[in-house]
Order: C-alpha cells, then sequence, then structure tokens
C-alpha cells in the first residue's frame, strides 16, 4: 500500500529519488532560510528536523520550485571528494552547481526525507 507523505504546514512536497536498490526517498521542503557557513548551516538544519540536501536534491529543488530560493547559492551536504575543506553548492540563479570553501557563507534551506523500503 502506497501512502501519502505527510507534509506540515509551510513544507512544500519536491519528488522522490529511487536507488538502484529500488529505495524510494521523498524529499520536503523545509520552511526558513538562513546565510552561514557550511558547518553551520548543516547545525542549523539539523535543528529543525532536517539535512542540507544532496545535490541530486538541489538540482531537483532548482527544476521543480526556484521561487522558493532567492536568486543566491545555497549550500548542499556534500564536501567535495578530492578537497573536504570545499562542498558544494546550487546557484538558483545560473542553475550551477559549484564549490565553495566550507568557511565561506551560502545561503542554505533544509529538506527532510521520508524513505520507504
Amino acid at each position: 500500500m502506497i501512502t501519502k507523505p505527510e507534509i506540515k504546514e509551510g513544507e512544500r512536497y519536491i519528488g522522490a529519488t529511487v536507488s538502484a536498490e529500488g529505495v524510494v526517498t521523498h524529499i520536503i521542503l523545509l520552511p526558513g532560510d538562513k546565510n552561514l557557513n557550511w558547518e553551520k548551516s548543516k547545525e542549523w538544519a539539523e535543528s529543525i528536523g532536517g539535512d542540507l540536501p544532496n545535490r541530486i536534491e538541489q538540482a531537483m529543488l532548482y527544476a521543480t520550485v526556484p521561487d522558493e530560493f532567492k536568486k543566491d547559492a545555497y549550500w548542499s551536504n556534500t564536501h567535495h571528494a578530492s578537497d573536504s575543506d570545499y562542498a558544494w553548492s546550487q546557484n538558483f540563479n545560473y542553475g550551477t552547481q559549484l564549490i565553495y570553501t566550507t568557511d565561506y557563507k551560502l545561503r542554505a534551506r533544509a529538506v527532510r526525507r521520508l524513505t520507504i523500503l
């Protein structure tokens, strides 16, 4: 039986991803916006019951709900693979994904995930 994900007031349903193993994860955008360095952004997202979106989720957010974001760069939850002093971001003005040093201040939005096994 498929059930509808619970959406709380102020949240917005974005869509779902499916892993290679068939695990479905629903992505829900949480309300609120901060301008912090990467570490503080991750702490803030966790404090409101979420996480920063990963790079795939950020691309989904840019494609489906750009009106929910300022025309600015937003942190992802993903370090750069070869240098942990950098993390990935999504630019909501041009659509590009770029890396910045983690001490740099960018905007942050949080998502929560509901997984169906």
